[in-house]
């Protein structure tokens, strides 16, 4: 049976979709939600922030003041570029990374993958090049994809991008007369490697990129989960015209109001007001301003240090029983954020191995999520963030069992399997 002008049976508006509808693919960690949110399944997959530590009652009272104070503007339109209490706020909790924020240049979006979004929507024509850490974040991995943008993986080691091999791949890419728009790096904490940038690279990282006029997209929204002292200054506190901040306070108060925001030179902000206010005419009144209100009536500083205390627990019963129950892996040992990334022991696939890690009721996310070109399969991303530690331990343990039962399996027939480019987790076992 021939396809009718209108498309197919199954999908008859199948040939009406535009070109770049092509690339888009759902992503690996969403399809995991289903199986990972059941009950008797541990999930070491997902990075939701543990929000038991947040004081709902004092809280929920303060939001019901702020509406009866201020609920008709709550539940008003806005501006395109977000309420100016918030983005004053939003400048407070940038010093504590060293960036000297003004309002004016603060735009609240949705979470800051809309940031992300609007930031590719204003930089990226099809066939434009992003340059990203190996591996990189998925949800970014996604937007460069859906604007028809190339990613190209430039390697990290356990002091983060390699400044080197970032400069080779751009004059390459110049060689090859292909051009690059951004680079796109998670200096802190990267997800999915949990490694972070060390102030030297920070530095010698943008004067790669001026010399070769590429944008620095700069994803922060771990920074302040430093386990072991303070934040390092942001890229964009060293070189605030050549780098775009993205924030975002999903990870360090609530991600349910899908509150981000970018700060940005004068002349980009102004570009992404506009594609802010064409995409949702303005973020959320009512989000905004309770974010606001508990940025003012709460101690935030004291509450983020309860949740370093909280979440470095959690990597530390992550890593002990990695130890423990598989020392045949490695892994790194993340300073701060969400996550730890394991290379599996020779010839395992992450991928592969998935169906018969959900059947012991364990999940986690394998690494080709984290790679535009599919390598990856021998790595896996574990979080640590959501469960208590006691939960985390009895995960690995599941886990442990599936690797060891893989192992014999390819000791038994054995396996091709090669370790891709890109962040490789110490043989030691810790970095």
């Amino acid at each position: 049976m021939t396809e009718s002008p209108r498309g197919t049976r199954l999908d008859p508006w199948h040939g009406s979709y535009a070109a770049r509808t092509q690339g888009m693919r759902a992503s690996e960690i969403r399809s995991l939600f289903a199986v990972a949110n059941r009950p008797e399944v541990v999930s070491l997959a997902g990075g939701m922030p543990n929000l038991a530590d947040l004081p709902m009652e004092r809280y929920a009272d303060t939001i019901a003041q702020m509406l009866r104070m201020h609920g008709s503007r709550a539940l008003q339109y806005g501006s395109g570029q977000g309420e100016v209490e918030l983005r004053e706020r939003i400048t407070e909790v940038m010093s504590l990374e060293a960036v000297n924020a003004h309002p004016d240049d603060v735009v609240v979006t949705t979470g800051s993958q809309q940031a992300l979004d609007l930031l590719a929507r204003i930089f990226l024509d099809p066939g434009d090049v992003v340059v990203a850490e190996a591996p990189s974040y998925v949800g970014a991995l996604g937007v460069f994809r859906a604007y028809e943008a190339d990613v190209v993986h430039t390697p990290m080691d356990d002091e983060g991008l390699v400044p080197e091999a970032f400069e080779e791949t751009l004059s390459r890419l110049k060689r090859e007369g292909r051009r690059v728009k951004v680079l796109y790096t998670i200096p802190n904490f990267q997800n999915p490697g949990g490694v972070t940038m060390s102030l030297a690279r920070r530095h010698a990282v943008i004067e790669v990129a001026r010399r070769h006029g590429v944008l620095i997209l700069e994803d922060d929204p771990y920074g302040l989960l430093s386990f072991d002292g303070e934040p390092l200054p942001a890229m964009a506190s060293i070189a605030p015209d050549d780098v775009v901040f993205l924030g975002s306070f999903s990870k360090t108060f609530a991600p349910g109001y899908r509150v981000g925001w970018a700060h940005a030179p004068h002349a980009i902000r102004e570009r992404l007001v506009l594609a802010n206010e064409s995409a949702i005419l303005c973020p959320s009144n009512a989000s905004q301003l309770s974010v606001a209100a508990y940025l003012a009536n709460f101690d935030w500083r004291a509450q983020i240090k309860d949740f370093r205390v909280m979440y470095a627990e959690r990597r530390d019963a992550l890593v002990s029983a990695l130890a423990e129950y598989i020392p045949n892996a490695s892994w790194t040992t993340p300073e701060g954020g969400f996550f730890v990334w394991v290379r599996l022991p020779a010839g395992l696939d992450a991928r592969e191995m998935l169906p018969r890690a959900v059947t012991a009721r364990v999940a986690y996310v394998p690494g080709t999520a984290f790679f535009a070109d599919g390598a990856g399969s021998t790595h896996m991303r574990l979080s640590f963030c959501y469960p208590t530690p006691e939960r985390i331990v009895e995960g690995v343990r599941r886990l442990a069992g599936v690797v060891n039962a893989e192992a014999d399996l390819v000791a038994m027939f054995g396996s091709t399997q090669q370790h891709p480019h890109g962040l490789d987790a110490p043989a030691t076992g810790t970095t």
